[in-house]
């Protein structure tokens, strides 16, 4: 096989090069096709003559297979088409027979060059079927291309048609003048965005978040704490108010406690201290956040009442008011230890006052009804124990209990109902425990339970059983009678009864209406001690 001469060749190689008389006589050739013979006649051929001899070959002058080829028959010309329809389809006289008729819509488009043509075609040997082969070196492995076949060509550049070179360069042709402006150019843009960042971060980065040496401006004094505000009220309370830590093995519980006397009494609920009456230790922590261990002194399950010692001086004590005194809508102030938070004030009004609140605990040995007062200021578990004040400033309730919703609900803690023992009673069952240790109750010395429109009556107590020589039994009262009125109290069950006689004192003489069967009646009884 042949190859085009490759640059890189050695001079050995111009042998094999055709010179350019070589190509011109290619490029006449290529030009003047060559005659083709007639195709009538035998054909003369003096070397097969000289084989097979006059009239052997086949198809030669003079031989027995010489065959004569017949021009092919011409067809008869046509005759020239009527004078109308010449007239009426023909081309005019002269006229292009190529050309399109005048008024036609096409016109004349400029023939595009043929993509696969070249001006230097001729020159092309791999077109140029007459193009002689001569032998070359292998291809540079340099990636230089090949010199042009019979021309001197310059390896940076190429011919264009007029003739002259043009210059192709490339990365490694570059003048050092080039290469030091694009090196400039990049460090002048390298140090235009430097620039750029070191602005932006000193304008907008975390240094502009800082201001040294700024002040805010000062706010004059303009909270108003008159006498009787929350705020005056809390800090006269706060300071009489105490948590209470109970442990007894790992049983753990707060609550909340009024010191009442300043040789160290503290009045709490019962159900606060009772993991302690027989064993377990009580901590007691002021508002100052000292503490001390405190004893217990009394308690009272039947109240839910109980009453602690400390041995400690100088003690804040809480004033105590009338809850007798109370009104529906009057301000109150819970103060007590929530959840364990000692020292929380919350606010709130009288939500309803004697309502009456059956209290049982587990864990405790509380069976109390009280005659509560109802507030809506905030009373969580912790709270029990601890003060509800009024207007000014006087403990007029010790929180007991809250109310909460059915197990399963979901819910827990305060909902807006709290209750407390209202202090008269507080005081009360306090002075008999510090005095002697021992609470006396007034009784009526029966048992009974709420009923609705028993056989046609009014709502009431109806009487189950009359102890032997009770006040009741006294009085006259029998089972199944149902009283419905102590004192002009209207009794609407059984707690309200029991909560309506404990609010008298033993001895006292009491008026109980009735009713036996279709009967209404009312009987004198003398309350006595339980």
């Amino acid at each position: 096989m042949a190859y085009g001469k490759l640059s890189g060749m050695s001079s050995s190689d111009d042998v094999y090069r055709p010179t350019a008389e070589d190509l011109r006589a290619a490029e006449q050739r290529r030009r003047t096709p060559p005659p083709r013979p007639a195709p009538s006649g035998p054909v003369h051929h003096p070397h097969l003559a000289a084989q097979y001899g006059p009239g052997q070959a086949p198809g030669l002058a003079g031989g027995q297979g010489a065959r004569q080829h017949p021009e092919p028959p011409r067809a008869a010309p046509r005759p020239a088409p009527p004078p109308v329809l010449a007239a009426a389809f023909g081309r005019p006289s002269g006229a292009d027979a190529f050309a399109p008729p005048d008024g036609t819509r096409t016109t004349a488009r400029p023939v595009p060059p043929s993509p696969w043509w070249k001006p230097d075609a001729p020159r092309d040997p791999w077109r140029d079927p007459e193009s002689p082969a001569y032998l070359a070196g292998p291809p540079d492995l340099n990636g230089t291309r090949p010199a042009p076949v019979g021309e001197d060509a310059d390896e940076d550049g190429e011919e264009d048609e007029g003739g002259k070179k043009r210059r192709r360069l490339g990365l490694r042709q570059l003048s050092l003048t080039a290469s030091v402006v694009l090196l400039i150019a990049a460090l002048l843009v390298g140090v235009a965005g430097g620039a750029t960042g070191f602005v932006l971060a000193h304008r907008y980065g975390l240094d502009s978040l800082f201001a040294p040496g700024s002040n805010l401006t000062k706010v004059t004094q303009s909270i108003s704490r008159p006498p009787g505000s929350v705020a005056d009220i809390a800090n006269r309370v706060l300071p009489a108010v105490v948590s209470i830590e109970v442990r007894n093995g790992e049983e753990y519980d707060v609550g909340s406690g009024v010191v009442v006397d300043a040789k160290g009494y503290i009045i709490t609920n019962n159900h606060v201290v009772s993991a302690a009456a027989e064993k377990g230790t009580i901590r007691v922590i002021f508002n100052d956040l000292s503490s001390v261990i405190a004893r217990i002194v009394g308690r009272d399950p039947k109240t839910d009442l109980a009453v602690i010692k400390v041995e400690r001086g100088g003690m804040v004590v809480a004033t105590l008011g009338d809850s007798d005194a109370l009104k529906v809508g009057d301000p109150l102030i819970a103060v007590g230890s929530p959840l364990g938070l000692a020292n929380t004030v919350t606010q709130g009004i009288v939500s309803s006052l004697h309502r009456p609140v059956p209290l049982q605990g587990e864990g405790t040995d509380t069976d109390a009804v009280i005659d509560a007062i109802q507030t809506d200021a905030a009373i969580n578990p912790g709270n029990s124990g601890g003060a509800l004040v009024d207007g000014s400033g006087a403990v007029v309730g010790i929180n007991t209990a809250i109310a909460t919703l059915s197990a399963g609900s979901g819910q827990s803690g305060s909902i807006g109902v709290g209750f407390a023992i209202p202090i008269n009673e507080a005081r009360d069952i306090s002075q008999q425990i510090i005095r002697g240790g021992t609470v006396k109750h007034a009784t009526l010395a029966v048992n009974a339970r709420s009923v609705t429109k028993l056989n046609g009556s009014e709502d009431g107590a109806l009487v189950e059983s009359v102890s032997p020589g009770g006040a009741g039994a006294k009085a006259g009262l029998r089972e199944k009678d149902v009283i419905t009125k102590v004192d002009g109290t209207i009794i609407t069950g059984s707690d309200k009864l029991v909560v309506t006689i404990r609010a008298h004192k033993v001895g006292d003489k009491v008026k109980i209406t009735f009713v036996r069967g279709n009967d209404t009646r009312t009987v004198e009884a003398t309350l006595q001690s339980d």
